[in-house]
């Protein structure tokens, strides 16, 4: 008998602490751990910046998809890749037995985490600045988030607290 909503999924920018809250969170509530991004990486044997590099951001992003709608895991708490809410298929199945939740961290909280945006496989056009990237992916968070929480000023360890403070009110 499977349980309704036995996955925890995270989303939000990149550099927002979702694998690092991720790995925590699943040593916490005795759950698996799985990160998109390394399943992408993985199963096509390259980096996410060597697919942007070589093939565009476009390939990176249907690859992600592809990638998401093949998940089929219970009781885990999932770090999608930044751009996984671009896709609402995806986002969908990912919710059909779990619960989004978006960790909500500021640009310049984002900017002092990641030192070089230029390696970390962002699917963006390459005319778009980070912070038009943030300001248009922060209404897909938000619109598929079940559960946002402010990450600002609180160590990962914090973020996981207030996740289990929500998920046992809700649950």
């Amino acid at each position: 008998m499977s349980k309704a909503c036995s996955n925890i999924i995270l989303i939000g920018m990149p550099g927002a602490g979702k694998s690092t809250v991720g790995v925590i969170l699943a040593k916490q509530t005795s759950r698996d751990f799985v990160d998109t991004d390394l399943l992408i990486q993985t199963s096509h044997n390259r980096t996410l910046q060597d697919i942007v590099d070589t093939d565009g951001y476009a390939v990176l992003r249907e690859i992600e998809e592809d990638v998401l709608l093949g998940l089929a895991v219970e009781n885990c708490v999932i770090a999608t890749g930044g751009s996984a809410v671009y896709s609402a298929g995806a986002m969908a199945h990912l919710k059909s037995d779990g619960r989004a939740i978006f960790l909500d961290v500021d640009i310049p909280t984002l900017e002092s985490r990641v030192h070089d945006f230029s390696t970390r496989g962002l699917a963006k056009r390459a005319d778009q600045s980070f912070a038009d990237m943030f300001n248009e992916r922060l209404a897909l968070y938000t619109q598929y988030a079940d559960v946002t929480i402010n990450c600002v000023g609180l160590t990962h360890e914090g973020v996981c607290s207030r996740i289990m403070d929500i998920m046992k009110v809700k649950n």
